[in-house]
């Protein structure tokens, strides 16, 4: 009976380790700062692969850490349990930017300080970190101006293609490589496939004009920013 009893208040102990107000607290707090962090990323993210999916998991990642700490708390005991427990799931979506990375490691920074109740850290850091990302995306900061660029020119299948745009892409170009070509329309034509550099002041009409001059007017594309856009 005496260890019954014993055993009762070490559970009752452990129930009073926080109360619903904290868990309450807590995940309020970590998805209103997951909201920040969301908006955020929305309104400094680039290019055409942003994810509503991606944003929706940074703002649950936030809350679940915060709860996750709140049930760890101290007890060495229940952080190896829960490794143990998580180790069994595998994460198999590739993330397409690098700084999709930080943001996820921002989310779970700032769920453990809700989830550890340092509250007043987790807003601070919250709004400084936030801060310095629309910082950098106003000011356009480490940007590298791209002149790389892919051309593809279609000529017929005898077409001397070796020398005769030499001339045209001295003009255009401070470099210019051959990096594939393959027959196109049943063998008839000919697709040559360039990586050029463009010259500070690179004219893309007058460049595809002088290229179609030479190649009997057949289809030229120029593809731009292929190095800026992740697929």
């Amino acid at each position: 009976m005496d260890e019954l009893i014993k055993e009762m208040e070490k559970l009752k102990d452990m129930t009073n380790v926080f109360s619903m107000w904290d868990v309450a607290l807590a995940m309020g707090l970590s998805f209103l700062l997951a909201l920040v962090i969301a908006k955020t990323y929305k309104e400094t993210h680039r290019g055409i692969s942003y994810s509503q999916s991606y944003v929706q998991t940074v703002v649950l990642m936030t809350m679940v850490v915060s709860v996750i700490m709140l049930i760890i708390g101290s007890n060495l005991a229940r952080a190896f349990s829960l490794v143990g427990a998580l180790s069994i799931v595998r994460f198999r979506n590739a993330i397409k930017e690098t700084r999709d990375v930080g943001f996820v490691f921002f989310a779970m920074a700032i769920g453990m300080a809700c989830g550890t109740r340092f509250y007043g850290m987790a807003i601070f850091v919250t709004f400084i970190i936030c801060g310095f990302i629309l910082l950098m995306y106003k000011m356009n900061l480490f940007a590298k101006e791209i002149r790389e660029r892919i051309v593809m020119i279609q000529v017929p299948e005898d077409f001397p293609y070796e020398t005769s745009f030499d001339d045209v892409f001295k003009k255009h170009f401070s470099d210019a490589s051959l990096i594939s070509m393959e027959t196109v329309k049943v063998g008839e034509l000919i697709e040559l496939i360039y990586s050029i550099t463009m010259k500070r002041r690179f004219k893309p009409q007058e460049c595809i004009k002088d290229i179609r001059k030479i190649n009997d007017n057949h289809k030229v594309t120029l593809i731009e920013g292929q190095q800026q856009v992740d697929l």
